[in-house]
C-alpha cells in the first residue's frame, strides 16, 4: 500500500526486481550474473591510507582521471574518439537511467526486444517514456530489421539477458544508420565474454551510445562502476543533468578501484577466459543430459529440458543450496538462465541438477 504521499505518476510503476540475495543459508549464487571471484589485486593496493585520508573531501564530480583511464582501457583513440565522449555513473544502471531522464519521454518513444533486461521496461515507466516491446524471433534472436524499421529510439542489451545471443556490429550500424534521428542504446553488460563491441562505431555514428559496466568481466558488482561512450555533445548533456541531480555520483574510492581494475588488463582477460572456458563445459554437460542451450557469449547459459519443468527445476536447485534465476513470462517459462561461476561452483550445480533429473 503506497504513502499517501506518493506522486501520482508513480502510482503504475512495478520496481525493478534483482537476483535474490539470501542470508539463510550458504548458497552457490549462480542467479545475478556475478561472481565470487575477486577482483585484481590491483584494486586492494588502490585502496591505501592515503586515500583514506582524502574522504573528508568530495571526490571528483567530473570523473576526469576514470574517464581518461576508460578511454586508454577501451583504447579509444585508435578509433578517433577521447575521454570527452566518456560519461561515468554508478554502475550502468545509472547511467542508463540518466539516458532516460536525459533523451527519453513524451515525444520521445523508446522500442526495446520483448525478451531482455526487465530495467528497461521499468525505467520506461519511472520516466514516463513510451514504450513498445518487439518480438524476437522464434529462435529468440534478435530482430534487426524490425528494429531498423522502427520509429522510436532503441535500446537492447548485445549479448542479450536472458538468451545470451548477439548480433554483429555491421547490424548495430544498420540499426543506428536506419534512422539518424533517433537513439540507438547497445548495452553491452556481457561482452567481454564474446561478443564483438560497437564502441568504434561511435566516431562514424553520432546517434549511437554504448554502455558498459565493471560488474561482470572485472568483478566489481559491489563496487558499482559503469560508463557509455557517445558523441562529446551528448556525453555533456549527461553531465548536465547529472550536475542537477547528483554532481558526486562517484566516490573516490570506488573511483581508486575501478582505475586500478582498468589498469590490470591480464588479470581481466585471464578471468574472462576462465568464464569461457566454463560456459564451454557447462554447456556441453547440460547437452549431454539432454537440455537446450542457447549459444550464449553472456557469463551465464539459458537452459531448458523437455522432461524437467522449469520452475521445478529452479526450485530444486534452491533446496540444495545453488540458486539461478527463473523468468515468469510465456517466452521465457521453460528456460533457467544460470551464471557461469567456477568450476566448483559449476560441478554443484551440476549435481544438484543430476538429482533432480
Amino acid at each position: 500500500m503506497p504513502s499517501r504521499y506518493l506522486n501520482a505518476r508513480y502510482r503504475g510503476v512495478t520496481p525493478y526486481v534483482p537476483g535474490e540475495q539470501p542470508r539463510d543459508r550458504t548458497y552457490v549464487k549462480l542467479n545475478a550474473n556475478e561472481t565470487s571471484v575477486p577482483p585484481s589485486p590491483a584494486v586492494r593496493a588502490a585502496l591505501d591510507d592515503a586515500l583514506v585520508d582524502g574522504l573528508g573531501r568530495y571526490a571528483d564530480p567530473h570523473c576526469t582521471a576514470l574517464r581518461e583511464a576508460v578511454a586508454r582501457a577501451l583504447d579509444l583513440g585508435a578509433h578517433g574518439l577521447d575521454a570527452s565522449c566518456v560519461f561515468c555513473g554508478n554502475g550502468s544502471d545509472e547511467v542508463l537511467g540518466l539516458l532516460f531522464l536525459t533523451c527519453l519521454g513524451e515525444g520521445a518513444p523508446l522500442c526495446f526486444p520483448d525478451v531482455t533486461y526487465g530495467f528497461y521496461r521499468d525505467y520506461a515507466g519511472t520516466f514516463g517514456v513510451p514504450a513498445r516491446q518487439v518480438p524476437l524471433r522464434a529462435d529468440l534472436s534478435l530482430d534487426v530489421d524490425a528494429f531498423a524499421a522502427a520509429p522510436e529510439n532503441v535500446v537492447f542489451p548485445n549479448p542479450n539477458a536472458p538468451t545470451g545471443l548477439a548480433v554483429e556490429p555491421a547490424d548495430v550500424e544498420r540499426i543506428a544508420a536506419a534512422d539518424r534521428g533517433r537513439l540507438v542504446i547497445v548495452d553491452e553488460a556481457y561482452v567481454d565474454y564474446g561478443a564483438a563491441t560497437c564502441v568504434p562505431l561511435v566516431a562514424s555514428n553520432p546517434n549511437l551510445v554504448v554502455v558498459h559496466t565493471m560488474s561482470k568481466s572485472y568483478n566489481l558488482a559491489g563496487a558499482h562502476v559503469g560508463w557509455c561512450v557517445c558523441a562529446p555533445d551528448l556525453a555533456a548533456d549527461l553531465a548536465d543533468i547529472k550536475f542537477s541531480l547528483n554532481p558526486f555520483n562517484l566516490s573516490a574510492p570506488t573511483m581508486a578501484i575501478a582505475i586500478a581494475a582498468l589498469g590490470d588488463r591480464s588479470y581481466h582477460d585471464a578471468c574472462v577466459s576462465a568464464v569461457i572456458s566454463e560456459r564451454a563445459r557447462t554447456t556441453d554437460e547440460l547437452v549431454a543430459r539432454g537440455f537446450t542451450v542457447l549459444p550464449s557469449l553472456g557469463n551465464f547459459v539459458f537452459a531448458t529440458h523437455p522432461a524437467l519443468d522449469a520452475v521445478s527445476w529452479n526450485a530444486g536447485l534452491r533446496e540444495r543450496g545453488v540458486l539461478c534465476r527463473h523468468f515468469d513470462a510465456p517466452r521465457t517459462r521453460d528456460w533457467l538462465r544460470v551464471t557461469i561461476g567456477t568450476r566448483d561452483e559449476m560441478d554443484a550445480f551440476l549435481s544438484a541438477t543430476d538429482e533432480l533429473l
